[in-house]
């Protein structure tokens, strides 16, 4: 069994657990790595901490997909755990771009990878429901094409995008599940109550909670649930974002260094990359 395909199957059985895992989200290898010396089990990008870290927005077209399978490739490379990215919509308003866009971050190395509903054009967010199915059939063919078991994740982004139409979301989910979907998430859940109600709509498929603020959730909680994987999207990387600001801050501001008690030794942080 080759290197990736010991990586989708790891990947896949995490899935088929009867708890949650979680799946935090670096934006590069340094992030990465320092990941998996914690322990977690798989890891996915995160399209926003790494657009923050080429200094651009998180915004519609900030990331080519040539940048998004050079980091995903970056992170693949940096551990041996299982990597799935964030594909967005796919790179592609067609079923045929978002098939294609599977195979290319296929030969990345990654094992599992996700495409969303979201058109990136404000006054009209969320592809048409057929186009939405459609899209996700596209992309479940061209993963099960592949000759290892690629995880495919369908999301549904009305939530996300100010759309609060519960009802809408929980059927486009249960379409993309039907549609051969592995996985299914609905970014930006307000409640317990509509996690649960996610859950049971697609059960047994597994589902994806993003846990990024809002939610006073925690792994526990959301296992018990039903829940089978959370991530955390761009959480962390504003976490280390916001700490080296505020850090700056400090100096710029007052003149003082107090952040140098609060920072990581070097000695620790130069050991996560050596061999």
């Amino acid at each position: 069994m080759d290197a990736q395909t010991l990586r989708a199957e790891t990947f896949k059985a995490l899935h088929e657990r009867d708890r949650a895992f979680v799946m935090p989200n670096p934006w590069d290898a340094g992030s990465a790595v320092m990941l998996a010396s914690l322990g977690f089990e798989a890891l996915a990008t995160t399209s926003a901490g790494y657009a923050f870290s080429l200094g651009r927005p998180d915004a519609e077209g900030a990331l080519s997909l040539d940048d998004t399978l050079i980091n995903a490739s970056m992170i693949v490379k940096a551990t041996a755990l299982p990597v799935a990215a964030d594909l967005e919509n796919g790179f592609s308003d067609t079923p045929e771009g978002c098939a294609q866009t599977i195979l290319r971050a296929a030969a990345t190395g990654i094992v599992g990878g996700s495409i969303e509903d979201a058109t990136g054009i404000a006054a009209d967010p969320i592809y048409p429901f057929d186009l939405s199915v459609e899209r996700v059939e596209a992309a479940v063919a061209a993963a099960r094409s592949l000759p290892f078991p690629f995880t495919l994740t369908a999301r549904a982004e009305n939530l996300l995008h100010g759309r609060l139409d519960l009802p809408d979301t929980i059927r486009r989910l249960q379409a993309y599940a039907e549609a051969g979907a592995d996985v299914l998430y609905a970014p930006a859940l307000r409640t317990a109550e509509e996690v649960l109600a996610v859950v049971k709509a697609v059960a047994p498929k597994p589902v994806n909670v993003l846990m990024s603020g809002g939610l006073n959730l925690s792994v526990a909680q959301l296992s018990e649930m039903g829940v089978r994987r959370i991530s955390v999207g761009s959480a962390l990387a504003l976490a280390a974002y916001g700490e080296f600001y505020r850090a700056a801050q400090e100096v710029y501001e007052l003149g003082t260094f107090t952040f140098t008690d609060r920072k990581m030794p070097f000695s620790q942080a130069n050991q996560f990359f050596k061999d």
